[in-house]
């Protein structure tokens, strides 16, 4: 018996060190020949009459798609034309979303309210609480959620989505990663929780890991409005007018861009250290192109993604509002819950770039990144005690201009660096509960569900950090 254990032993050792000997590539170029080898054995046997029309099509296209001069040009077009087209086609339903739920539902229900003879602290908690904040997350959630799923869920029928994982397969291989953690990142930009699901199509435990944690730093939707707004009134204002546009969306789309850098350089960093092992071989048979299934995939897409997705976001919403409502209209001494935690967090805040508003917003946000320019706003205009300009305090507001916007936030002390750590810290904080929950459902350890909160706000705090001081080391401030 003790000598099959050391002859076990020194076949496992043997392979240990030849393993090393053979290369990294060995399993690539070992699949690489055994589709060579099948070709070979195709070519021979195949009887071929007449050359399909559909098989020179699908060459001819991945000829282009796959090529390394074309296909990453395309691939961030295809992108850029998708996510285009959300922001942009969201806007028109958000807006009327917004009219419905908070100029039209929002008066009729505190009329509803008064006429009874509600309790003002049970009239604040649940209509300007409870329900502003659940209105607020359907407004600026529902419709980019509707437009970006079915787009994305389109482009994998007609099967582009596997080119793009092989167009980045090797980019992630050399971050130590899996080349299918391209379609979860591209997911994310629709919805983190969704993108954290879809890593069940990795196989490997231990990349799909790291798929979950570095998947935060894909925009979700719910943080492109903060985006957008804050390029408009802070990136926008620094240009002439005719280019304000512009250079807003470019930030934006930088913005993006980092969050790509950062999720390929997080997902080298926990493969080397807590993560550390092998990348395992990505075998991709590519599928042939195919005609959408429009209908079924639009009905699918709402169905199994949008709206479970917004329905977890609403659940964790719900509370958020009560508690933002509670912290503002609750005064210790005459001051209340919400300022002192503002005053208590401002000097943190500004060694970052950042204020005690935005801090707190963040925390109180947590179940839902929708509600965080809004919880800004009231916030700023409690802690300023400004009156007369939107919705009054302790209520949860948006205005209908960035230029009025704007005026509250510079009062606010609000600047430039502000406004671009503001951005950089959208894309570098926690998860929202919602992908929180998803996490820790797809992972079942309290461990790497804390891993993938706390590693992105550690990031956020490092990078708005140096900002600042760079910033003011240049201005002289």
């Amino acid at each position: 018996m003790v000598e099959i254990k050391d002859k076990a032993s020194e076949i496992i050792d043997l392979a240990s060190e030849l393993r090393w000997q053979v290369g990294d590539d060995f399993h690539d170029r070992l699949t690489e020949g055994i589709y060579a080898d099948a070709a070979t054995i195709t070519e021979r046997v195949e009887q071929k009459p007449d050359r399909k029309i559909s098989y020179s099509f699908d060459r001819a296209l991945d000829k282009i798609l796959t090529s390394g001069t074309f296909g990453f040009p395309i691939m961030i077009l295809v992108l850029a034309v998708i996510l285009w087209i959300t922001i942009q086609g969201a806007n028109y339903p958000s807006g009327a979303l917004a009219v419905l739920l908070l100029d039209i539902v929002y008066p009729f229900l505190k009329d509803i309210s008064s006429n009874l003879g509600i309790y003002w602290w049970i009239d604040g908690l649940l209509i300007d609480g409870v329900y502003m904040a659940v209105a607020w997350v359907i407004a600026v959630m529902l419709p980019p959620m509707a437009i970006f799923f079915p787009l994305f869920t389109l482009l994998e029928d007609f099967g582009y989505l596997p080119r793009v994982a092989f167009n980045l397969d090797s980019l992630f291989k050399r971050a130590g990663a899996h080349g299918k953690q391209a379609l979860t990142m591209s997911m994310g930009w629709g919805c983190n929780a969704a993108g954290v699901v879809a890593t069940r199509i990795i196989d490997s435990p231990r990349e799909r890991l790291i798929a979950i944690i570095t998947n935060n730093f894909s925009l979700c939707n719910g943080r492109w409005p903060t985006q957008i707004l804050i390029a408009t009134i802070f990136i926008g204002a620094l240009v002439p007018s005719g280019l304000a546009n512009l250079t807003a969306s470019l930030s934006v789309i930088t913005i993006a861009m980092l969050g790509v850098f950062f999720t390929f350089f997080s997902s080298w960093v926990l493969s080397k250290t807590m993560l550390k092992g092998e990348v395992s071989t990505f075998t991709l048979e590519l599928p042939p192109y195919r005609p959408p299934r429009f209908w079924k995939t639009i009905y699918t897409s709402i169905i199994d993604r949008t709206l479970i997705v917004l329905w977890r976001a609403i659940v964790f919403a719900a509370p958020a509002g009560a508690i933002i409502w509670l912290i503002s209209n609750i005064d210790v001494g005459d001051v209340s819950i919400a300022n002192l935690a503002i005053s208590s967090f401002d000097g943190f805040g500004v060694l970052l770039g950042l204020n005690g508003v935005i801090l707190l917003a963040y925390i109180v946000a947590i179940p839902a990144n929708e509600i965080v320019i809004p919880t800004i706003l009231m916030l700023t205009v409690s802690n300023l005690a400004i009156t007369g300009v939107g919705a009054g305090e302790g209520v949860m507001f948006e205005l209908d201009s960035s230029s009025e916007t704007a005026e509250i936030l510079k009062a606010g002390g609000w600047t430039v660096l502000t406004g671009i750590n503001l951005m950089l810290f959208s894309l570098l904080h926690n998860p929202c509960s919602t992908t929180i929950y998803t996490i820790y459902q797809e992972t079942k350890s309290w461990k790497w569900t804390s891993v993938a909160s706390i590693l992105p706000v550690i990031m956020g705090f490092v990078v708005t950090f140096l900002v600042a001081q760079v910033w003011r080391l240049i201005a002289g401030v």
